[in-house]
Formats: C-alpha cells, sequence, structure tokens
C-alpha cells in the first residue's frame, strides 16, 4: 500500500464530509448516533469474533495481561459503547449558539458563535471502544473524524467502523465522515499528524512515548496532555477522616490512570499524627511507600529520589513528602506537577482559596478526589481526552471543546465612517 496516497485520500474525503456534517441539524447527528447505537447491538456476534482474533494475535505477540483486558470487548463493554451513544445524542448541542450579542455605539450587534473545528484526527491504543467513544464526540460536535487505533485492535476497530458507517448511513450523512484507518503501518500516524491542509486538530490518546512523538512531529495542533503526576495536599486544618479516605480513594481507587494520585504532601505541623494512619491504610492495600528523610524518620518507607517527585507510576507506588506548609505544598507541586489534577484537604477556606489560586494546573480541587477528574464527572456527558494546555481546551475535552468560536455581525444597512 502507497501510504501518503492512501492517507492523502483519507484526509480529502473528511474535509468533504466535514462540510456535510458541520451544516448537518442536531437531530440528523442525533440520529446518526442512535442508529449506530442499534447497528452494534444487531452486531454483537461480529464484534465478539473481531475480538477474538485480536486477542488471540495479542497472546501470541506476547501482550501482558493489563494490555489484554483493554483490548477485551466484552458483553458488558458493547452494553456501555451503546449507552453512551445513547448518552452522547442526549447532550444538548454546542453547535450555532450564539453568545455575547451586544449593540456597539455604531448600531451594529456583535457575537460569538460557536462551531466546529472541523476534521480531528485521534490517534489512540488498544482500547477499542474509544472508536464508538471519540466518533460520537466528533460527531455530535459537527466535526469529521480520522481515527487511527492501535495495532492490536485492528479486528475490532474495523468491526465497529461497519456500524458507525451504517449509522452515518441511516441518517443521510456521508460514511466518510468517520474513518478508521484500515492499516496497522506506523507510517499512517506519520502522515496524518503532517496533513494541516486536511486535519484541523490532533488529539493522541494512549501512553507518553505516543504523546511525545504526536507533539514533536505533528504539523497539526494537538490538544494532549503527557503525564499525570497528580498531587494531594494534607493541611494542617484537615479533617484527619477526611483526609485519609480523599487519599486512599485517589491512590487506589483505580491504579493506572491519568488522574492517579501519584505524590502525597503532608503538612509539618500533622505529618507525626497522619502519616502512621495514612501508612497503615496503604500498607493494608498493598501499596509501596517511598518517602522523603522527614516521611522515613516517622514510618517505615523506601527512599524517595528525585525521580520520584516525577513519577507517573500507573501502579500501588506512592511517594511521600513532609512540605513545610501551605507554601511548600504549592512551591512542590508547581515544581513537580505535570498540570494535570492536584487537590487540597483542607477546612480552612482562605487556605483553599489561595490553592486553587495559585496552583497552576488544569484541575485544581478541594476536598476531594483527584479522581474526579473526568469528563463524565464534570458533566460533560464524555470526554475525548484530558488537555493540560493553555490554549484553546484545558483539563477534560468534552463537546464544547472541539469547536470553537467564530465573531458574528449584524446590522441593517450600517457602513463605517
Amino acid at each position: 500500500m502507497d501510504i501518503a496516497a492512501y492517507m492523502a485520500d483519507v484526509g480529502v474525503q473528511a474535509r468533504a464530509a466535514a462540510t456535510h456534517v458541520a451544516r448537518s441539524t442536531t437531530a440528523v447527528r442525533n440520529q446518526a448516533l442512535l442508529a449506530t447505537a442499534r447497528a452494534l447491538d444487531e452486531a454483537r456476534d461480529e464484534l465478539a469474533t473481531a475480538n477474538s482474533r485480536d486477542l488471540e494475535n495479542g497472546r501470541q505477540n506476547g501482550l501482558d495481561v493489563a494490555m489484554l483486558d483493554r483490548l477485551e470487548l466484552t458483553p458488558q463493554r458493547i452494553d456501555t459503547m451503546i449507552e453512551g451513544l445513547r448518552q452522547v445524542a442526549s447532550l444538548p448541542d454546542p453547535i450555532g449558539a450564539i453568545t455575547d450579542m451586544t449593540y456597539r455605539p455604531s448600531g451594529i450587534q456583535v457575537g460569538k458563535m460557536r462551531v466546529p473545528l472541523g476534521v480531528i484526527g485521534i490517534i489512540y491504543e488498544s482500547r477499542p471502544n474509544v472508536t464508538v467513544e471519540a466518533a460520537s464526540l466528533c460527531l455530535k460536535s459537527g466535526n469529521a473524524t480520522i481515527l487511527r487505533g492501535g495495532s492490536e485492535s485492528i479486528h475490532s476497530n474495523q468491526a465497529i467502523a461497519r456500524c458507525l458507517a451504517q449509522g452515518l448511513s441511516e441518517a443521510g450523512l456521508p460514511e466518510t465522515a468517520v474513518q478508521v484507518i484500515n492499516t496497522t503501518d506506523r507510517a499512517a500516524v506519520g502522515e496524518l499528524i503532517t496533513m494541516p491542509k486536511y486535519v484541523d486538530v490532533i488529539v493522541p490518546r494512549g501512553g507518553k512515548g505516543l504523546i511525545e512523538r504526536v507533539s514533536r512531529d505533528a504539523r497539526v495542533p494537538v490538544i494532549k496532555h503527557l503525564d499525570g503526576v497528580c498531587h494531594v495536599y494534607i493541611d494542617s486544618h484537615a479533617d484527619p477522616e477526611k483526609a485519609l479516605n480523599v487519599a486512599v480513594n485517589a491512590k487506589t481507587q483505580r491504579y493506572g490512570t491519568c488522574n492517579t494520585m501519584e505524590t502525597l504532601l503532608v503538612d509539618c505541623e500533622i505529618a507525626e499524627d497522619m502519616l502512621p494512619l495514612l501508612a497503615s491504610a496503604f500498607s493494608d492495600r498493598g501499596v509501596e511507600l517511598r518517602g522523603c528523610d522527614q516521611t522515613r524518620a516517622i514510618i517505615d518507607a523506601g527512599e524517595a529520589t528525585e525521580a520520584d517527585w516525577e513519577a507517573e507510576y500507573l501502579g500501588p507506588i506512592l511517594a511521600l513528602r513532609v512540605v513545610d506548609g501551605l507554601d511548600g505544598a504549592i512551591e512542590h507541586i508547581n515544581r513537580y506537577s505535570s498540570q494535570h489534577t492536584d487537590s487540597i484537604i483542607t477546612e480552612n477556606f482562605t487556605r483553599a482559596r489561595r490553592f486553587i489560586t495559585e496552583v497552576d494546573s488544569s484541575s485544581v480541587m478541594v476536598n476531594t478526589s483527584t479522581r474526579f477528574a473526568d469528563g463524565f464527572e464534570y458533566g460533560l456527558g464524555a470526554e475525548i481526552g484530558i488537555s493540560t494546555d493553555k490554549i484553546h481546551a484545558r483539563g477534560p475535552v468534552g463537546l464544547e471543546g472541539l469547536t470553537s468560536q467564530k465573531y458574528v455581525v449584524f446590522g441593517d444597512g450600517h457602513i463605517r465612517t
């Protein structure tokens, strides 16, 4: 296959389809989503067969248990995909909303209208359910999309793609509004991220290596985050029980997510009382602790090195540091945080306000687990990913993050003098 020619053809079709999707009505796009949900429900056997091929190939290629788990399409996960499509269809449509309309002294009216980005390229690994999540959010927000899933899920993704094509066709939209790349050749990624003529934005979802490569080589704007080095700071004014519950949940509710706490900071004023309680709770859950010198003087923990403060473990390991009050916590977080999600536990309103003002992350929390940093939990319905960038979208990226705004001006024969 001539990868460059193939990807150029995909880009041409996506750009043409984007025009059709952008001018379609909310009802038509919702119809496509609901028709896709029905197609998935009717294709359960086909999806299971395709997924079995991917799982068998994965075992033969030595994929680890965690990767195979993410790859598997269980009946429950198919149910979740179907329900996700229905939920996205029920969300308010952001496209066409006009806001901030004001009269100017000249008599003209000026406002902003929300519009699609155009063509969104999404590169992801392993989980085939991402194909449905990404396609549904892009379609609902009036965009065309090009999806490049991992090679390990090629058969599952192609089976899902056929359901998406059926849903689009039933709604009268071009099937090329959602295209799933049908080659596992990595050169396709290189082409996708260097086609600004056809692609308006790239969203990489996967490991740090993938995101670093895309960020380095892309000639198209990228919405991304690299690491999830998330912190919880237990202030000297914290409620001990609340602090213990939040810290344990932030670390152990799920280990392998980008919003899992990786470093726990404790105010030096309460360290002697708080650290033994934390150590016991984490020990019961099999979490390895790595601490600073002050931490290790109070509890049994391994020695934390400089690398631990920057580590995204994605597993049952936690870095612990005793800090000199709120100033020390903010200084540590702004130095080592990946600007994803950081939380303070305190009953002091003034300190909470300082924390959310001075910590420079895409989500800053008070008295709650970092695990809530999620598009669904934020009321976005779903998310395309998390952005730690400061331009365009920041934090969980939902429908609004897949749109932009343009100025609209109304007059009645007005001329400038």
